[in-house]
């Protein structure tokens, strides 16, 4: 496999708040690498630095180009799409609305049949289909971290960078929502998958970090972890 992402030394924070202390990730194509942690270790600024989102320093390199200084918006153009915690829904607009908010990419590139991601969506989750003309906040969670994705994957990305999308939602389905994300894969999509639910995560993964106080204290694939007594009994909940 090639390298899709590489980042090196990166460094972020918040103002005087240092969060990210110089991380080095690899994420080859068409893997699933997840990075797990408890809350507050700095996994969402590391989405969001990887994203554009968040200014950083350090070495980011995304399909041989380095990007550290490109804005999100180029970030996005190349191929980078970031799904946030919190979703970032346009709650007053249908499910089919939001969708074709998440084409701009496509749009953008000149490509004609851009409309077709709706079907790709559909199909990986028939739900939004059955729902295509409602509102997105008459959604329950787990519809909403659908439409979240489907919208994502309008944009037709090489990197999906998806942060903890089994928040809040039931455990049958973040079974589901995994099992999708494990789908996606499969069609060559990189995903980097940042979770709390590390069991979960390294079900579906092919490598794994774990990330605490803006450091990654270990990493392997994502089966050496699941086997490591002392991680999980450290990190990943006995």
């Amino acid at each position: 496999m090639n390298t899709l992402l590489e980042i090196s030394q990166l460094v972020a924070g918040y103002g005087n708040a240092l969060v990210l202390d110089g991380l080095a990730l690899r994420a080859q194509a068409g893997s699933i690498v997840s990075v797990l942690g408890p809350n507050g270790a700095g996994k969402s600024t590391l989405l969001n630095a990887i994203g554009g989102v968040l200014q950083a320093k350090g070495t980011v390199r995304f399909d041989g180009e380095d990007i550290s200084a490109l804005p999100v918006e180029d970030r996005l153009m190349r191929g980078i799409a970031l799904v946030p915690e919190t979703r970032e829904l346009f709650g007053t607009m249908t499910v089919e609305e939001n969708l074709l908010l998440g084409g701009f990419r496509p749009r953008q590139l000149g490509d004609p049949a851009w409309r077709a991601g709706l079907e790709t969506s559909y199909a990986l989750f028939p739900r939004l289909k059955e729902r295509r003309r409602q509102r997105a906040n008459t959604l329950s969670g787990g519809e909403r971290q659908m439409l979240a994705i489907g919208r994502a994957l309008m944009g037709q990305p090489k990197l999906l960078l998806l942060d903890e999308p089994s928040l809040g939602l039931a455990p049958l389905i973040v079974q589901d929502i995994m099992m999708r994300i494990a789908q996606l894969s499969q069609t060559g999509l990189t995903v980097l998958l940042v979770e709390q639910n590390a069991r979960a995560a390294l079900n579906i993964s092919t490598y794994a970090y774990v990330l605490e106080s803006g450091s990654f204290v270990a990493e392997g694939s994502a089966t050496e972890l699941m086997h490591d007594e002392r991680l999980i009994a450290s990190y990943l909940g006995a």
